[in-house]
C-alpha cells in the first residue's frame, strides 16, 4: 500500500523504463488474476450494453431495469448513445476489453496527472501506474466496468494543453455530457476569468475556454436530443432531478457530504443539513480551486476542484473517488520540491506525511470494515464505524485545508 507515495518520495534516481514498464504489466497482471479470481460482476458495464441495447430497439431509456440488482438509467442520453456498440461484443469479450481499457486509461490518468506537476517522466509513470491499480477506486471502477478513468482522461487531456488550445473545453464540455458532475470544472473555469476580469486582468483565457466547454457540451446534448428527443425530454425536465434514483443516500458506498450526514444523523433524508453543508464546502472548495489557479498553481486548482464535485455530489461512489491517484501524485511531488529549500523543510515533511495518509486512506478498503448491505445497517453504525465510513471525505477535506492553508501563507509573504 505505502508503494503508492514511495513511487514519489524516493530520491532522483534514475530508473530504467524497461523495468519500470516490466513492474507496471507484472502488477497488472496480478490485479487482473485477483479480479477474475474474485469473480467481479461488472455489473455497471452489462447496465451501460443494457442501455445502448435500449436505444438501438427505441425502447423507453428511463424506464429501463436491468440486471439482478434492477438498476436504473441514470446518466444523460448522449452516453446512452456511446454506449450503443457494447452491443455488438459478446459479455467475455466486452468484460474483457473493458478491463484492458481502464488498465490503459489508468497509465493515460497517472501520466497526465504527472504532467500537472511537471513530473511526467516515462518511468515515474509506469511505477505510479503500478502501485496506483490497487488502491480501492480503481479496484472497484474496473470491478463495475465503469467510465471514472474515461471522464477524468477526458477532463485532465483539457486541462493540460497549452493555453489557447483549439481544442481547449471539449474534454470538459464531453464529459460533463456524459456524467453531469465533471460540469463543475467549467463552473470553476468561468469564476476564475470572472474574478481576474474583475482584478483588471486577462480573464479571457479562462472565458474562452469554458466556451469551448459549453460548446462541446450542448452539441452532445443537441446530438443526443435529435436521436433521442423523448428520452432527453425527460431526462432533463425530470429524471436529472431524481437523486434517489442512483441509490440508497446513506449506503456506505456513498462517499459524499450527503452520505456522512445520512449515517452520522441515522437518517435517509439529511435534507437541509446537507443543502447548508453542501453550500458551505462548495463555496470554500470552488473558491480554493480559484485561487491556485490565479496564482499559477494549476494542478492543485484542478485536485481541489475535483475533491470539491465529489464532496459537494449527492451521491459520490466509493469508485468515483479515481481523484485520489492526482491527490498523492501532487502531494507526493509537491513534497520533493519543497526539500530542496532548508527553510521548507517542514512543509516538505507536511505534504509528504499528508500523502501517506491519503494513500492509506485510498489503498486500506476500510470503509468496507463497517456493517453495510441490506436492511439499511448503515443507519446503525457507530461512533468508530462511522468514522471509517468517512474517510474518503475526511481526505479530501484535509487536502482542500491544506491546500488552502499554503495559499493563504504564500499570500501572506507576498
Amino acid at each position: 500500500m505505502s508503494a503508492f507515495v514511495t513511487v514519489i518520495a524516493l530520491p532522483r534516481v534514475r530508473r530504467r523504463a524497461p523495468v519500470a514498464l516490466g513492474a507496471c504489466l507484472l502488477s497488472f497482471a496480478a490485479f487482473w488474476w485477483a479480479q477474475r479470481a474474485a469473480h467481479v460482476s461488472m455489473i455497471d458495464l452489462m447496465v451501460y450494453r443494457a442501455e445502448g441495447e435500449t436505444v438501438r430497439v427505441g425502447g423507453d431509456l428511463y424506464a429501463l431495469r436491468t440486471t439482478e440488482a434492477h438498476l436504473p438509467t441514470t446518466y444523460p442520453p448522449f452516453a446512452a448513445l456511446l454506449f450503443t456498440p457494447l452491443t455488438l461484443l459478446d459479455t467475455s469479450t466486452m468484460r474483457t476489453l473493458a478491463t484492458a481499457g481502464n488498465l490503459a486509461l489508468l497509465v493515460v490518468f497517472v501520466a497526465l496527472s504527472l504532467r500537472l506537476v511537471d513530473h511526467a517522466r516515462v518511468e515515474g509513470v509506469w511505477w505510479a501506474s503500478a502501485a496506483a491499480v490497487w488502491c480501492e477506486p480503481v479496484w472497484t471502477t474496473v470491478r463495475y466496468g465503469q467510465i471514472n478513468l474515461l471522464l477524468g482522461v477526458l477532463v485532465l487531456w483539457d486541462l493540460t494543453r497549452r493555453p489557447g488550445h483549439r481544442w481547449a473545453g471539449a474534454g470538459i464540455g464531453l464529459a460533463a455530457a456524459i456524467k453531469l458532475t465533471p460540469a463543475l470544472f467549467a463552473v470553476f473555469l468561468l469564476v476564475t476569468g470572472v474574478v481576474a476580469y474583475a482584478r483588471r486582468g486577462p480573464g479571457g483565457p479562462w472565458l474562452r475556454h469554458v466556451r469551448g466547454s459549453a460548446v462541446a457540451f450542448a452539441g452532445a446534448t443537441l446530438l443526443a436530443a435529435c436521436a433521442l428527443p423523448y428520452d432527453s425530454w425527460r431526462f432533463w425536465s425530470r429524471m436529472v432531478f431524481e437523486t434517489g434514483r442512483v441509490g440508497l443516500v446513506e449506503d456506505t458506498a456513498n462517499q459524499s457530504l450527503r452520505g456522512v450526514l445520512a449515517r452520522l444523523l441515522h437518517t435517509t433524508q439529511p435534507g437541509l443539513w446537507w443543502v447548508a453543508t453542501a453550500a458551505v464546502a462548495g463555496s470554500l472548495g470552488l473558491g480554493v480551486a480559484v485561487a491556485a489557479e490565479l496564482r499559477g498553481r494549476r494542478a492543485w486548482a484542478v485536485a481541489a476542484c475535483a475533491v470539491t464535485a465529489l464532496l459537494i455530489s449527492p451521491v459520490s461512489w466509493s469508485h468515483h473517488w479515481v481523484w485520489c491517484v492526482p491527490m498523492v501524485l501532487i502531494l507526493g511531488t509537491r513534497g520533493r520540491a519543497a526539500a530542496v529549500g532548508a527553510a521548507q523543510v517542514t512543509a516538505a515533511r507536511t505534504a509528504l506525511v499528508t500523502a501517506a495518509g491519503t494513500s492509506l486512506v485510498f489503498c486500506s478498503y476500510a470503509l468496507w470494515w463497517v456493517p453495510h448491505g441490506p436492511g439499511r445497517l448503515e443507519l446503525r453504525q457507530t461512533g468508530a464505524q462511522l468514522t471509517l465510513s468517512a474517510l474518503y471525505e475526511g481526505a479530501g477535506l484535509v487536502f482542500l485545508t491544506l491546500i488552502g492553508v499554503r495559499l493563504w501563507r504564500t499570500y501572506r509573504t507576498v
